[in-house]
């Protein structure tokens, strides 16, 4: 079970595209990845709060990969724009930038999440 937590106001925000400089063609090839969309769809499932990545990651059972590279998918999703990361202790809290993907690109997440996942 994935469990929404709240961000201390102590947490650093690591490094995000500004809104302005988000690309369609980063945010699309970001979601491409199988295993990227995977976690994306648990995050949204989750509801609107962040969550602590490990959770996330424990809460996909078909993603058989190391920490690390789930790490770098973490990464790809946040330097896309699509997630924001913060740094809370030893914990990286994620969300989804909903509001300003949606902002950028009506519609968008909402027609990713909607679709059919991977070998349906």
């Amino acid at each position: 079970m994935v469990r929404r937590i709240s961000i201390d106001e102590r947490a650093e925000l690591l490094p995000e595209p500004p809104v302005a400089e988000l690309t369609l063609t980063t945010v699309l090839a970001a979601l491409a990845d199988p295993v990227r969309l995977t976690l994306l769809r648990v995050i949204a499932d989750a509801g609107d709060g962040p969550i602590d990545c490990g959770d996330c990651a424990a809460a996909a059972p078909d993603i058989t990969r190391s920490e690390s590279t789930i790490s770098h998918h973490y990464k790809v999703l946040r330097d896309a724009g699509i997630t924001r990361t913060h740094k809370q202790g030893r914990h990286r809290i994620i969300e989804i930038r909903r509001g300003d993907v949606e902002a950028r690109f009506p519609g968008l997440l909402d027609a990713v999440l909607a679709a059919p996942g991977p070998g349906a």
